[in-house]
């Protein structure tokens, strides 16, 4: 179970470090209440905040190594265990 949380872990993390390399910026609205008229234009409704955020330079290479570390550990995991118990 630790094992396909760890996986499960690690696979996210390589997939936020590609998906950070591919970008400049994301936009997070707010969490009010919305209509599908605010998705379409969302600059229309007045009052809308916005939080941009631009990911640094070294953070998707970050996210991404660490991420690589977690699975290639993971999957090493069961050798380690029967190497010891035997």
């Amino acid at each position: 179970m630790w094992r396909a949380f760890f996986i499960a872990l690690g696979i996210m993390a390589i997939i936020i470090g590609l998906e950070s390399l591919l970008i400049d910026s994301a936009n997070f609205y707010s969490s009010r209440g919305s209509t599908p008229k605010e998705f379409l234009n969302p600059g229309s409704i007045t009052g809308q905040t916005t939080i941009t955020w631009e990911p640094k330079e070294w953070f998707p290479w970050l996210v991404l190594s660490v991420g690589a570390l977690i699975v290639i550990y993971s999957f090493t995991l069961p050798q380690r265990f029967k190497a010891s118990a035997g």
